[in-house]
C-alpha cells in the first residue's frame, strides 16, 4: 500500500489542485483584487495583523487566492513574508503622532480633544440590508459626490491636529505612575524562538500576531471569571502612524534628518485595570495599571482583548489559564494552531497500524484465556 501511494501520489495531488481551481472558477465570476481592497477592509486588516505584514494589496491577493479562508490567507502572507529581505529598522513609533480618524473613551464622557466616533459598526442596527442587493455603480457615485459636497461645508482646522492621550491627562493629576522610557531592544520573535518566561515585548508581538478569534475568546474568558482582569477602556484610537527611518550610512543622526517612508493604519487601546497595592503604612489601596493592545488596521475587539491578556500575563496566576503565558501564547497563533490541527489529515498509517496491532494482540490474549 505504501509503494502504491508514493507511486500515484503526484498525479493525485495535481488532480486535487485542478479540482480546487475548478471549484473557484465554476461560478464563472471573477472578483478583482481591487474589489476586495475596496469592500472587505476589515478582513484585509485582520489578515495583515495576523501575518505581521502590512500590505493591503498582498492581503487582498491572499484572500482571493484562499477563497476567503482567513487561516489560509494568513499562511500565504507569512510564507511570502519569510522571503522578503529586511533592509532596515524603522524608528520607534510614538502613537501620540497618530493622525486619528476615530478616538473614543469608555472611562470619561469629556476627554481632552473630544470624542471622535469615526467609521464603526458600533452604532448601526444589526439588520440585514437588502438594499445592498440592488447596488449599482451609478447610485454609489452619486452618493459619494453628495457626501463629498457635504464634507466641504464642514469647517476643519488648517493645521494637523494631534490628540493627547487620555492617560497623560490622568498622569498630570498624579493618578497614574510615570515610567522612565525603556530603551531595551525588543526581541524579534520571527527571528528568535520565544523562550519562557517571555519578555513583555515578546508577549505583545505574539498577541498582536494572534488569531483574532482566539485572542478575543481568551480575553472574554478572563472577563467571565477565568482570569482576574476586568478593565475599563481608557482610550481606543484608530488612525495612521507615520514611519521614519534613519539614513543607513550616517554615523550621526538627527530627528530632522530622518526619512518618512509612509504610514500604517493601526488600532491602539489602553485599558485601565484596578489593582490592590500596599502603601507605606502596609494598608491596601486601589491603583490603576494599563493593559496595552495594538494591531494593524481597524480591529478594535482584538486590540481590547489584547490589552486584557497583556495585563493578565503581567500578573501570572497559576489558578487561571488566561494568566499562564505558555498556555496563552502557544495557542493563539493562527498558523501554528491550524497547522497542527490540519496535520492530523496527513498519513499516520504506521503509528495507527502499530496501535491496531497492540489492540489485536491484547484481544487475542483475552480470547486464548477464555478458551
Amino acid at each position: 500500500m505504501g509503494y502504491v501511494a508514493v507511486k500515484g501520489g503526484t498525479a493525485a495531488i495535481e488532480a486535487s489542485i485542478k479540482r480546487l481551481k475548478y471549484e473557484r472558477l465554476k461560478g464563472e465570476e471573477i472578483i478583482e483584487v481591487n474589489t476586495i481592497l475596496s469592500t472587505m477592509r476589515t478582513m484585509v486588516d485582520q489578515v495583515m495583523s495576523e501575518s505581521s505584514l502590512y500590505s493591503p494589496f498582498l492581503a487582498a491577493l491572499a484572500i482571493k487566492q484562499a477563497e476567503g479562508s482567513m487561516e489560509e490567507a494568513v499562511f500565504l502572507m507569512r510564507a511570502h513574508r519569510s522571503t522578503l529581505p529586511r533592509l532596515y529598522y524603522s524608528q520607534t513609533v510614538e502613537s501620540e503622532s497618530m493622525l486619528v480618524e476615530r478616538r473614543i473613551s469608555a472611562s470619561f464622557k469629556d476627554i481632552p480633544g473630544g470624542q471622535l466616533l469615526g467609521a464603526t459598526y458600533d452604532y448601526t442596527h444589526r439588520l440585514l440590508d437588502f438594499h445592498l442587493t440592488e447596488e449599482n455603480a451609478e447610485k454609489n457615485e452619486q452618493w459619494l459626490q453628495d457626501y463629498k459636497n457635504e464634507l466641504r461645508t464642514i469647517e476643519t482646522p488648517d493645521d494637523v491636529q494631534y490628540f493627547p492621550k487620555v492617560v497623560d491627562y490622568l498622569r498630570e493629576e498624579g493618578l497614574f505612575e510615570t515610567y522612565e522610557p525603556d530603551n531595551t531592544l525588543p526581541k524579534d520573535i520571527t527571528k528568535e524562538s520565544i523562550q519562557f518566561p517571555a519578555s513583555r515585548s515578546e508577549r505583545l508581538q505574539v498577541l498582536t500576531r494572534g488569531q483574532t478569534g482566539a485572542v478575543t475568546s481568551l480575553g472574554y474568558a478572563s472577563l467571565r471569571g477565568y482570569g482576574q482582569v476586568h478593565p475599563t477602556v481608557g482610550e481606543v484610537r484608530v488612525g495612521a502612524l507615520p514611519i521614519y527611518v534613519e539614513h543607513p550610512n550616517e554615523l550621526e543622526t538627527d530627528e530632522e534628518d530622518q526619512f518618512y517612508i509612509g504610514d500604517v493604519k493601526a488600532t491602539e487601546v489602553e485599558s485601565f485595570v484596578p489593582v490592590s497595592v500596599k502603601n507605606d503604612k502596609n494598608e491596601e489601596e486601589l491603583e490603576f495599571e494599563i493593559g496595552y493592545g495594538i494591531c494593524y488596521g481597524q480591529n478594535e475587539t482584538k486590540a481590547i482583548a489584547m490589552s486584557i491578556l497583556d495585563q493578565c500575563l503581567e500578573h501570572p496566576e497559576s489558578d487561571f489559564p488566561t494568566h499562564d503565558e505558555e498556555f496563552v501564547l502557544l495557542h493563539i497563533d493562527s498558523v501554528e494552531s491550524t497547522g497542527f490541527i490540519s496535520h492530523l489529515k496527513l498519513p499516520h498509517y504506521v503509528t495507527f497500524q502499530s496501535k491496531l496491532d497492540s489492540i489485536r494482540q491484547v484481544k487475542k490474549g483475552v480470547q486464548k484465556n477464555e478458551n
